[in-house]
């Protein structure tokens, strides 16, 4: 008997914010406009702007053009997490999700629908964290 898993309608499919994560981060850090409107910001921590000598430029076009997503770093499928070297420093990245008109009160009811998810892109030293 094969039993094959059936995708679970109440799910968002991982594959589809995984996409607008990664177009969100691609116009957030390197200015590229996506498809479709998607509403976010991105904030970068004390830590990072206080580096000076052009860190924080380069911390924000390393998260921007990062792409080494696997299952260790990336469990959900989301590409809501990266981790990328700058000088020697670990800069962390994370994007989270929330209902666009709560404030930042309460996480995304439907994640995959860019009309109603603001997403909150966080760059931060890992000795930050």
């Amino acid at each position: 008997m094969t039993i094959t898993a059936q995708p679970h309608a109440d799910r968002p499919d991982p594959s589809v914010i995984a996409a607008q994560n990664d177009a969100f981060r691609k116009l957030a850090c390197l200015g590229v406009p996506p498809e479709q409107p998607i509403q976010g910001r991105m904030h970068v921590t004390r830590s990072i702007m206080e580096a000076g000598d052009g860190f924080m430029a380069e911390a924000v076009k390393a998260t921007g053009m990062f792409e080494t997503f696997e299952p260790e770093n990336d469990p959900e499928g989301w590409h809501d997490f990266g981790a990328v070297e700058i000088r020697g420093e670990t800069v962390f990245w994370k994007i989270d999700l929330y209902e666009a008109d709560s404030d930042f009160r309460y996480g995304a009811e439907t994640p995959d629908n860019p009309a109603t998810t603001m997403r909150v892109l966080t760059i931060m030293l890992a000795r930050d964290w």
